[in-house]
């Protein structure tokens, strides 16, 4: 059993390569693998249940009351298994490579309108802020912290903020690939966005917001 000197710092990954690797568990195991409490471990549990990683199940044995067991969902079997970073870096370099213009043109053009049928396919809502809120959640399932700010006042539209880079290492040696992220979020949200601030220059995050153009139907 662990004990407060030997106990691991909990996360949400933590525990998703827990379940990963048994299949599933009760609350006490994981309280007993990370060394935590057991509230910590419910917050933790109920968080990705919310982002539809984890699922959990009933277990009635004899009178008392069911046990509950804990174990991933099909998007969190798939979850921290699809870092494809290097082997994008390569495509994209290969593809920046292409000497006619107009080839390498087309070229890019169809990479960015496959990726945003793969996410527009998974989007929901019919108004702006609900498409945001949908991207920023699928953003999540691909472990790339999203955020939808928005404001009280009605005729203020929501702003769409990354907190992390899905290829930061790309984006350091080829800002073009910015360019691409602007262009395939615009294409998914069916709106004209634009990048308003940029790690790159110093900020935060990533915040792209609906360009001036943009009819956006709120």
């Amino acid at each position: 059993m662990s004990t407060a000197s030997d106990s691991k710092p909990i996360s949400d990954r933590l525990i998703v390569e827990y379940l990963r690797r048994e299949g599933s568990c009760t609350i006490s195991d994981l309280v007993k693998y990370a060394g935590v409490t057991a509230t910590a471990i419910r917050q933790r549990l109920h968080r990705l249940m919310e982002q539809n990683l984890v699922v959990r199940q009933a277990e009635v044995a004899g009178r008392g009351r069911p046990t509950h067991r804990y174990s991933l969902s099909p998007a969190g079997m798939r979850c921290g298994g699809d870092n494809y970073e290097d082997l994008a870096t390569v495509l994209w370099t290969e593809l920046r490579a292409v000497e006619e213009p107009e080839v390498r043109r087309r070229l890019l053009q169809r990479v960015m309108g496959r990726l945003a049928e793969v996410y527009r396919d998974k989007l929901t809502g019919a108004t702006i802020h609900e498409r945001m809120a949908a991207l920023a959640g699928l953003m999540h399932e691909r472990d790339v912290p999203f955020e939808v700010q928005t404001s009280d006042d009605e005729n203020q539209l929501p702003i769409l903020r990354a907190l992390a880079c899905p290829y930061p290492d790309l984006a350091e040696q080829d800002r073009a690939i910015c360019s691409l992220e602007k262009m395939l979020f615009s294409e998914i949200l069916g709106e004209g966005v634009r990048l308003s601030a940029c790690r790159l220059d110093g900020a935060n995050g990533c915040t792209f917001e609906l360009s001036a153009a943009s009819p956006a139907s709120v």
